[in-house]
């Protein structure tokens, strides 16, 4: 056995070891680390009493993709944010960007999860801190007091990417040739494990605020692929010892085996794909990691553990392509075309959602199990500890590498930064029109999205994580629109018009993420879509329908309802133009057009009882400026021409399954 499989086996021993390994030990637990200690609650639960339950279920807001300096990547941004940090920013205090500005939501969350990566947690932080043991090391050197506040300018970025670069390969071969420390190593990992917990016992707060103690599973095939997935924990009762990291399995396949193995001790979690859209057709590919062909254990252990999947996030949206999507108009939302991390191509195939949904109706006309049948969460992907979704006071997710206008791309680099990049860094720049930016097709390509929403009975632990498990969850690339749908064969035609419509639609028929059994009369669906209140009005609902048929897949896009007093053409299927516009020059927006609410009935016209069916809910806000366009009208300079000047955001709701 090579030494690698030797430090992965003995990782993977400490983390699937029997139950009273897996529980944390009580001195762990009480690890108060650099954020806090767990002998002082953050507020005196017995002076709050939670809401009464809503058994027509409440829409709650939340992040479950949060980075903190725990991360090594976040720590080599700049970031000295802690999990504690982070749970105060989602509740609406104020924190502080590594770039020196402070940072809050206009409208806090009901839920947040830190997710830091598994793979050497804590490790870069212990580097940075000159007293700790692990920082005499030879590999930690280049990271001695790297976010000391006398180190966070430019010049400090050379050495910030090299780190970035190196630091995982280093260590490991480190650890592996002995002049590291293994036990040391995970030592680091149990310590900062422990901390993230405590931090979320902390703040939640049952009926007001839940955490989730989660992390980041980062894997990816060797031509680099992105397979990294969030595990998110259902209670902290009982935790495993250290989290199942890349070093235990490169596989996914592991990773569902060591939850599944949880799972029977339990402990429950679920884990949460992201950024197909970089996996360069792995994520979503018709074969196991074997290659061989899917079959149905493969799918039942798929759905147990990866009931949703985040749809749109900083590294763009991952609901369909251009190429995928010819007829969808407004298919050409934050596409990042690139493989995670590099500035090669990702290929489209196999790597979006809506595609996989139809591939797994595929599936299941050759027989197969479904392995595809995800609902849709959301998510920032932040860096820094704070969630960055709304376009005009967006500051992108990398801390120092990108929270400045010019660092990220909207801005050309003519100051200082230009400078320093042109010398000492020039194959991060690119010309466009005569004008000099940085990180050409990299960060000026990123999102202010996104933010999941969950319908559940009150904003608690269990309560939102059946949500998830049920899929009752919409994703909206950044503002707080909410969505509900549901689908049946016994609605009433005018059930818009009932006091009782969403008691009746949970008694008669299914709701998002479920499914209904197909009858010869089409069912009647119901799409409900509300605006931000501090956001910008709807202009059209949509039902998105993906089908098979005969062993092909097809796909339609139907506008359902309109605002300011339209309706869909019955030929397009389309919306009529409501005339919103958007002033280019200050950003401005046309008043007085779009709805506050969108609500429709609905039965598809091509309804054929012999195919398999999905739907899914899509609605559009008026259009508005992207991020890119308020970073260039700030600084006084020309639009980047080759980016999209404004958008439309949106909201989508899990699918439901017509069988």
């Amino acid at each position: 056995m090579s030494q690698r499989l030797v430090f992965a086996a003995s990782l993977l021993a400490l983390t699937t070891a029997c139950t009273e390994e897996v529980g944390l030990l009580d001195e762990d637990r009480n690890f108060g680390g650099r954020g806090g200690s767990s002998l002082e609650p953050v507020v005196d639960i017995l002076d709050r009493t939670p809401p009464r339950a809503n058994p027509l279920r409440n829409a709650y807001f939340g992040d479950l993709h949060v980075h903190t300096e725990y991360s090594f990547d976040a720590y080599n941004f700049g970031t000295t944010a802690t999990p504690y940090d982070a749970y105060r920013f989602a509740q609406g205090e104020a924190i502080e960007h590594p770039a020196g500005y402070q940072i809050q939501m206009a409208t806090p969350l009901d839920f947040y999860a830190v997710t830091d990566h598994a793979m050497f947690l804590g490790l870069a932080l212990e580097a940075g801190d000159t007293t700790t043991p692990f920082s005499q090391y030879a590999v930690s050197q280049p990271l001695h007091n790297l976010n000391a506040e006398d180190n966070m300018g430019e010049l400090s970025l050379v050495t910030r990417l090299a780190n970035f670069a190196s630091f995982i390969p280093d260590t490991l071969a480190g650890i592996l040739s002995g002049e590291i420390s293994e036990e040391m190593a995970i030592g680091v990992t149990r310590r900062a494990w422990a901390d993230i917990i405590n931090a979320a016992e902390q703040y939640n707060d049952p009926g007001h605020f839940t955490t989730f103690v989660a992390y980041e599973y980062t894997s990816s095939t060797d031509d680099v692929g992105n397979l990294h997935r969030n595990v998110v924990f259902r209670g902290a009762d009982k935790l495993p010892a250290v989290p199942f990291s890349r070093l235990n399995s490169q596989n996914p396949e592991g990773l569902w085996d060591w939850m599944d193995t949880l799972r029977d001790q339990g402990i429950e979690s679920l884990a949460i794909p992201h950024n197909s859209n970089g996996s360069n057709g792995q994520m979503f590919k018709l074969v196991d990691w074997a290659g061989d062909p899917m079959d149905d254990a493969y799918a039942d252990q798929r759905m147990r553990n990866e009931p949703i999947v985040e749809i749109t996030q900083v590294k763009g949206t991952s609901d369909t392509h251009p190429l995928l999507s010819p007829n969808d108009e407004w298919a050409d939302f934050e596409i990042y075309k690139f493989r995670v991390g590099t500035s090669l191509h990702s290929e489209e195939k196999g790597s979006y959602v809506r595609e996989a949904l139809l591939n797994g109706l595929a599936l299941e006309a050759q027989g197969v199990k479904n392995p595809y049948q995800f609902g849709f969460v959301a998510a920032s992907d932040t860096h820094v500890a704070g969630t960055s979704d709304d376009e005009e006071t967006y500051f992108s997710k990398a801390g120092l590498l990108d929270g400045l206008p010019e660092r990220r791309g909207s801005v050309p680099v003519d100051t200082m930064y230009g400078l320093f990049a042109r010398f000492l860094a020039p194959d991060t720049l690119t010309e466009v029109d005569g004008r000099t930016y940085t990180y050409g097709g990299g960060f000026e390509s990123w999102s202010a999205s996104g933010v999941t929403g969950v319908w559940a009975e009150e904003n608690t632990r269990d309560a939102i994580y059946d949500a998830f498990r049920r899929k009752e969850t919409f994703a909206t690339s950044g503002p707080r629109m909410r969505v509900r749908f549901f689908a049946g064969h016994a609605y009433a035609p005018d059930i818009l018009n009932s006091e009782t419509m969403i008691e009746e639609a949970y008694a008669r028929g299914v709701a998002m993420g479920g499914e209904l059994a197909k009858t010869d009369e089409a069912p009647r669906f119901v799409a409900w879509a509300s605006a931000d209140p501090r956001g910008t009005a709807l202009q059209r609902l949509q039902i998105i329908k993906g089908w098979e048929k005969d062993g092909e897949t097809y796909e339609q896009v139907y506008d359902v309802a309109c605002s300011d007093g339209l309706t869909p053409d019955p030929d397009t299927h389309r919306c009529g133009d409501n005339g919103a516009r958007v002033n280019i020059s200050d950003c401005s927006i046309t008043e007085g057009v779009g709805a506050a609410e969108l609500k429709a009935v609905w039965q598809d016209p091509a309804y054929d009882p012999e195919s398999r069916a999905f739907y899914y809910v899509r609605a559009l806000e008026n259009p508005t400026c992207r991020w890119s366009t308020w970073d260039a009208i700030r600084a006084g300079v020309e639009l980047r021409p080759d980016l999209h000047t404004t958008l439309q955001e949106r909201v989508w709701s899990s699918p439901i399954w017509v069988r």
